[in-house]
């Protein structure tokens, strides 16, 4: 079978923090008032995606992954993962603020749950006025002032807080401490791990008046005590793939889209595409595909040559 651009059937995961921007800002099917993620493409177990569009319709992305594996994800990254598929996308829409929270590094997610670590990156989609994000520490610090200020109700204060605004980007190590702030909508790109290590919470209730589980021992264990630049700056040239963070598990570059762009792949990643704003159509084999803001579109390794055009915002994510 000819493999063809791939969308799939967003997986809508409610949040004690969560809004209703992504369905006003993004355009999702969300049925509560407290949708906090919109789950793009995925392998987790359990939340694996369905594919919406074409001949595969009705498949999970674990179906064409068994069937064609190479041709979907390209021969670099089968090589190196087998049939897995190693990222998760998503959106996220913040009415509140997240928990503070770490994730652990590929050794301890190993170790303690036979899982990927989870190293992921933020793109600022939209921010209200004076919207915040939390990454890492203003000083080096310790567990036990870690601990001090965590029993103290005072670990706020040794954390690095950054205002954002749109098109600002956040590439977060394992071991970062970090949490997004209210008001902000987020398009995030990780290894496949659903692992969060929660260390505060605020002392938030659900409907129950039950407070979510705090993991301290794990967080301890995997923190990065030290001070991190997580921002990251990067060029807007029009029409070009400019990168904003490139590391071992994978490649994201912005592309400003006003016009035209040909694009030629040599079949060793696939390629997904997360359209932040904007509109524009991709045209491949005489097939003409269109996304708007909020879309994400898996290309198969397969499909080398290609035309985005339009007007439209672009995260351009593969692994290199």
């Amino acid at each position: 079978m000819k493999l063809y651009p791939l969308q799939f059937e967003p997986i809508l995961k409610e949040r004690i923090w969560g809004g209703t921007k992504l369905k006003t800002y993004l355009n999702k099917p969300i049925t509560s008032d407290i949708t906090g993620e919109s789950w793009e493409i995925s392998t987790v177990q359990n939340d694996v995606s369905v594919i919406a569009n074409g001949a595969c319709k009705g498949k999970s992305l674990n179906d064409i992954l068994t069937d064609y594996p190479e041709a979907v994800l390209g021969t670099k990254v089968y090589a190196q993962f087998g049939k897995q598929f190693p990222l998760l996308f998503k959106y996220l829409d913040a009415r509140e603020d997240l928990s503070i929270q770490v994730h652990p590094n590929d050794e301890l997610a190993k170790k303690h749950h036979n899982s990927f670590g989870k190293t992921e990156m933020w793109y600022v989609m939209q921010a209200d006025a004076d919207a915040k994000l939390i990454v890492g520490f203003k000083e080096k610090s310790s567990p036990e002032e870690f601990i001090q200020n965590l029993n103290n109700k005072t670990v706020l204060s040794l954390l690095d807080t950054k205002k954002v605004k749109q098109g600002d980007a956040f590439m977060l190590n394992t071991g970062t401490i970090h949490a997004i702030g209210a008001g902000t909508v987020i398009a995030e790109i990780q290894q496949t791990s659903d692992i969060t290590y929660r260390v505060y919470d605020f002392d938030r209730v659900d409907a129950n008046g039950n407070t979510r589980e705090l993991h301290i021992d794990l967080a301890l264990e995997a923190m990065n005590y030290n001070v991190v630049e997580a921002q990251r700056t990067y060029s807007k040239v029009t029409n070009v793939s400019n990168e904003v963070v490139n590391c071992q598990y994978f490649t994201t570059n912005v592309i400003p889209l006003d016009g035209k762009v040909t694009v030629t792949k040599n079949k060793q990643s696939f390629t997904v595409y997360m359209c932040v704003d904007g509109s524009f159509k991709l045209t491949v084999d005489a097939q003409i595909f269109h996304y708007q803001k909020g879309d994400t579109v898996l290309i198969p390794a397969s499909l080398t040559d290609f035309e985005l055009s339009g007007l439209a915002t672009i995260l351009e994510i593969y692994i290199s």
